[in-house]
């Protein structure tokens, strides 16, 4: 099980909690005084992000992402589509103010970026297609294909716990499965509700096998430096686990009898105790 990113969020989270900012900082009001918030995603990952039936973004991230929006009070938000491995460069260039696109805080994206409090976490499998009986888990991978989406962590896990295999890039996460379900790749390491969605949605001949290979947090990613906008997204997310706004978007949008809140409070127990 992969704790990185998840002792890094507790970290983050002490921090935010007890640092008190030396000089005067304006990322929130900035954006208060615009009226405007730009969140990016990448709009080809569902039940995370996608497009819905009105050609709009829709998801749990979406959700997510529109509830913290009114909590900070900012009355607008602006999807900007792009692909996880160009978030952390699009947030250090300043193309958009937020990524909440199921994004883990793992070691190399902290150097560069900072994390707002986790409002997802989820167990992550390999899928193959049903009519596959060779492999039955990631000891069967030797000399096989994994499809992974390109800039994700799931790809630097598959690099690093996968080097018998042959690591395939995909841009858009919802081709990975396709080549799969008509095999082109011999498997695709995705999160269950991922993977189990696009199952779903699009019909494909897939399934989950062997036990979870890792369990991420995702948490809102922004540019260093502006302290403001991370503690009081931090805020508002905090509030929305407690509330139980955070459990009713994930009925909605990923299982009707999920409690998402259960999987981060043990993920993030689980992680102080070790």
């Amino acid at each position: 099980m992969n704790k990185i990113g998840i002792r890094f969020a507790l970290a983050l989270a002490a921090c935010v909690a007890t640092t008190a900012q030396a000089v005067a900082e304006d990322s929130l009001q900035a954006l208060l005084d615009k009226g405007e918030v730009r969140i990016a995603n990448t709009q080809t990952s569902p039940p995370w992000s996608y497009l819905g039936d009105d050609n709009q973004p829709a998801g749990y991230d979406v959700e997510i992402a529109k509830e913290v929006a009114r909590r900070i009070g900012v009355k607008k938000v602006v999807f900007v589509a792009d692909s996880f491995k160009n978030f952390v460069e699009g947030l250090k260039a300043d193309k958009y103010d937020l990524v909440m696109n199921d994004l883990t805080p793992t070691t190399e994206r902290l150097k560069q970026v900072d994390f707002a409090s986790p409002y997802g976490a989820e167990e992550f499998y390999l899928f193959v297609r049903d009519d596959n009986t060779d492999i039955k888990s990631i000891d069967d991978m030797e000399g096989r294909s994994v499809g992974v989406t390109a800039g994700t962590s799931n790809e630097s896990w598959a690099r690093k716990h996968m080097t018998q295999s042959e690591v395939r890039t995909y841009e858009n996460g919802g081709l990975v499965f396709n080549d799969l379900a008509i095999g082109r790749v011999d498997t695709v390491l995705s999160s269950f509700f991922g993977g189990d969605k696009h199952r779903k949605v699009n019909g494909l001949p897939i399934k989950p096998i062997g036990k979870p290979l890792t369990y991420q947090l995702s948490a809102p990613a922004l540019a260093k430096g502006k302290d403001s906008l991370r503690e009081a997204v931090s805020k508002a997310v905090d509030e929305m686990v407690a509330d139980g706004t955070v459990d009713a978007y994930a009925k909605r949008w990923i299982l009707p009898d999920y409690h998402m809140t259960q999987d981060i409070r043990a993920a993030l127990a689980e992680a102080a105790e070790d």
